[in-house]
This record gives C-alpha cells, structure tokens and sequence, in this order.
C-alpha cells in the first residue's frame, strides 16, 4: 500500500483538487483507493458530497477514538472517503495533551490492508494536522502552483519534513512535485516550472495540470473531473498524472 500526503501550507494551489482526481484516476485504473479529509474547512469532502453537515462520522470521531474508521467511509463511485468537519477545526487545542499526539492519525489508519493508495489532503498550514498526517504516510507529493512566488516558504516545509524524518517517520520522502494551474501562453508560468525543476529535479512529475475552468467547476456539481468533463485538458492531465504515479510504483 502507497500513503501519500499532499501538501503545501499555502492555500490555493490545488492541493485538493489534485488529492481527488488523482484518487479518481487511480480508481478509474482498478486500484483501490480511499481518500483522507484531513482539512478542517472539509473542502474535499464538500467537493464529493452534497452537504458534509449530514455526515454523521467524520475523521475527528476517528482521532477521538469514538469511532472505527470502517464506521466514518463514505464511498463515492468507486473509491472511499474519510471525510472531515467542522469540528476538526479545534484538534490543535484539544489533542494538545494528547499522548503521542503526532501518532493519532498514524493509529487510526494502522488497520487498514485493503487499499493499494491512501492519499491525504493535508490543511494549509504546519500544525498537529499536518503532522499526523507527515507520520502517517510514506511519501509527499508537493503540490506547487506555476505561479509568482510558489517556492517562496518551502523551506519551512522541508525544514519540518526533516524534523518528521529524524524524530517521527524515518520512511517518509518526497517522492513527488505537482504542478498545477499552468498556462503555457504565459512565459512566467513557463519560468516558474523551469525553477521547480531546477529545485527539485527529478521529483517533478512530467505531467503538468493546465489551468482549466471544468478542474473549478467540477467541486459545485459534486464530481471528480471524470464524471463532470471526461473530455476537458483537466481530465487528460489528471488521468495522464495518475498514469504517471501508477506506473512509479
């Protein structure tokens, strides 16, 4: 089984986007794949399900330990979800003097066997989520937008990945680059996915996602971009991406 967790602690990049439609991909591959929610502000679980309030489990009741992980999957399509709330938005403050904090979320996944992919969508920012989920997984995919600015703060990130490595999951690595929101006509995009290779070698995928206007509004009609525009450049570049990560196992 691959663990994945993508992240940035900027906002905006396409982080979830990407967490749900490389899932979906995968999915549409014959892998079985379930889907983390691991934001507070749930975007990923609203992307896929009409109200999230009406979820009665989420993943806050998994960290808690009042309830089996089985008990909070919500399947959609084909893969499965953890979905999260609301109420996860006080985890930083509630887990605080938790034993073994960073491990939570490490704990609540340790069952699991059935899945060949779980693919975290980590909050933007560094804190107790974003942790558990750096300790729970065995690789990160960097998800960076070809945009001004989109290696500015990642040593923070590294700096912290580091931290993680040394002291709490010696396995995990970076073991992926996702650029996103590319506009080839635009020859800063151009320079910026130049620079991110520079950095990063190797590690960035050759598949970039172009910017594409189905990718934004597939979430208001609760769809991967499979379901909403299978033609769309979004669903090619997905796919072509998932293809890419399948085939890199």
């Amino acid at each position: 089984m691959r663990s994945i967790a993508f992240t940035n602690q900027k906002g905006g990049v396409g982080k979830t986007t990407s967490t749900i439609n490389v899932g979906a991909g995968l999915c549409l591959q014959g892998k079985k794949v379930l889907l983390v929610d691991l934001d507070p502000q749930a975007n990923l679980t609203y992307s896929l399900r009409m109200n999230s309030q009406r979820i009665e489990k989420t993943i806050y009741d998994v960290l808690k330990g009042t309830t089996p992980l089985e008990e909070a999957l919500i399947n959609h399509n084909g893969f499965d979800i953890l979905p999260s709330s609301i109420d996860l938005s006080g985890a930083e403050m509630e887990f605080a003097n938790e034993p073994a904090r960073e491990t939570l979320l490490k704990h609540s996944l340790s069952s699991l066997e059935e899945y060949d992919y779980v693919l975290i969508d980590c909050p933007p920012n560094l804190g107790l989520l974003t942790l558990n989920a750096l300790t729970a997984v065995n690789e990160i995919f960097i998800v960076l937008q070809s945009e001004y600015l989109a290696l500015h703060g990642l040593s923070k990130l590294m700096d912290v990945i580091k931290v993680v490595q040394q002291r709490l999951n010696s396995e995990i690595e970076i073991s992926g680059i996702i650029c996103t929101l590319f506009d080839g006509r635009k020859n800063l995009n151009n320079e910026v996915v130049g620079h991110i290779k520079d950095y990063f070698g190797p590690k960035v995928f050759d598949t970039i996602i172009r910017d594409n206007i189905s990718l934004a509004e597939a979430p208001s009609h609760h769809k991967t971009i499979f379901e909403y525009a299978p033609e769309s450049h979004g669903a090619k570049d997905y796919m072509s991406l998932a293809k890419e990560i399948k085939n890199g196992s």
